[in-house]
C-alpha cells in the first residue's frame, strides 16, 4: 500500500494536481493523505467573530475549511470508484512547511503530489512559493503538476543529472517502479555546463536500470534550463525526474546561470527528488 499526500488549499490548481494522481496510481491500492493548512497569520477576524456560538477560534476560522476538505474527498471517492483507493482528510493550523513535514513523518508518506499553486512573480513562475518551499524544506519525493495539465498516458521518462553528486540506488529504485508501472521508457540527460562535473553514476544505473529500457544522452557547455527545454521539444516525455542536492542547484536548474538569464517553464509534471 502506498502512502500519498495532497496538498490543497481548494484552488482548481490543486484539484488538477489531485486529479493527475488518481490517474498516476490507477490500479494501485494507496492511501491518498488530503491535507489543508490555514496559518495562524491567515485567518479573517470576522471567521471568528461569525462564528456559531460556543465554538473555539480555532472551529470558527477553520469550519469553512472543514466543509471545502468534505467536499474534496468526496470529489476524489466520485472519480475512482473503480480503485481500491481510500482518502483520509487532514486540516492543521500550522504553515505549510511544518504541517507537510509533520504528516509525511507521522504517515510515512512516501510522494507529495501538488500543483503549483498559481503564483505569479520571477521567483515562482515554474513552482509557486509553497511549491518551492515544500521541495527545499521536506526530505520527501514531490510530484509538481502544471497549471491545467492533463493526464496523459505516461510513454516516456526523462532524469536529467547535472551536479558531481552520488545519487542514492533508493531513488533510482523508486524511479524504476513509477517506468516499469506504467511501461515506459527512460532517457537519461547528462549535462555538463562549463567548470561543473558530470552527475551520474554510471554503475549505479547499470545495476537499477538493468530490467527497463533506458537510453542516455549528454549534452556539454549548455545552460541546463536551454538543454531541457531543447531535449523536451524534440523527444516527447510526460514525466521529468530531477535530483535536488540543495538550493543553488534548483535555482541554476530553474533559472539558468547569473549570465544566461533564461528560465525553464515546464509543461509537464516534474518529479523532484532530494
Amino acid at each position: 500500500m502506498k502512502n500519498i499526500l495532497l496538498p490543497t488549499d481548494f484552488s482548481e490548481n490543486s484539484k488538477s494536481a489531485i486529479k493527475f494522481a488518481m490517474k498516476f496510481f490507477e490500479g494501485e491500492t494507496c492511501t491518498f493523505h488530503i491535507l489543508n493548512s490555514q496559518k495562524p497569520s491567515g485567518y479573517i477576524t470576522a471567521d471568528v467573530l461569525y462564528g456559531a456560538p460556543g465554538t473555539s477560534i480555532y472551529d470558527g476560522i477553520l469550519n469553512d475549511n472543514k466543509k471545502e476538505l468534505e467536499k474534496m474527498i468526496r470529489f476524489c471517492e466520485s472519480i475512482s470508484e473503480k480503485e481500491n483507493f481510500t482518502f483520509v482528510p487532514k486540516i492543521d493550523f500550522d504553515n505549510i512547511v511544518d504541517s507537510v513535514n509533520q504528516a509525511v513523518t507521522k504517515n510515512n508518506i512516501e510522494l507529495i503530489v501538488m500543483g503549483t499553486n498559481g503564483a505569479t512573480g520571477a521567483a515562482e513562475v515554474v513552482f509557486g512559493s509553497n511549491t518551492l518551499k515544500i521541495i527545499r524544506n521536506v526530505d520527501c519525493p514531490v510530484m509538481v503538476i502544471p497549471q491545467r495539465y492533463i493526464f496523459e498516458k505516461i510513454e516516456s521518462v526523462l532524469l536529467s543529472l547535472i551536479y558531481q553528486y552520488e545519487v542514492s540506488n533508493k531513488t533510482f529504485k523508486v524511479l524504476s517502479e513509477i517506468v516499469k508501472k506504467h511501461n515506459a521508457s527512460l532517457k537519461i540527460l547528462e549535462i555538463k555546463e562549463e567548470n561543473i562535473q558530470l552527475a551520474f553514476q554510471r554503475n549505479n544505473a547499470e545495476e537499477v536500470f538493468n530490467a527497463i529500457d533506458f537510453e542516455r544522452f549528454f549534452i556539454k557547455n549548455i545552460p541546463t534550463p536551454i538543454a531541457i527545454n531543447a531535449f523536451e521539444q524534440l523527444i516527447p516525455i510526460q514525466l521529468h525526474a530531477m535530483i535536488v542536492e540543495r538550493k543553488t542547484f534548483l535555482d541554476r536548474f530553474i533559472f539558468g546561470s547569473d549570465t544566461s538569464k533564461i528560465s525553464y517553464n515546464s509543461k509537464i509534471p516534474i518529479l523532484v527528488f532530494h
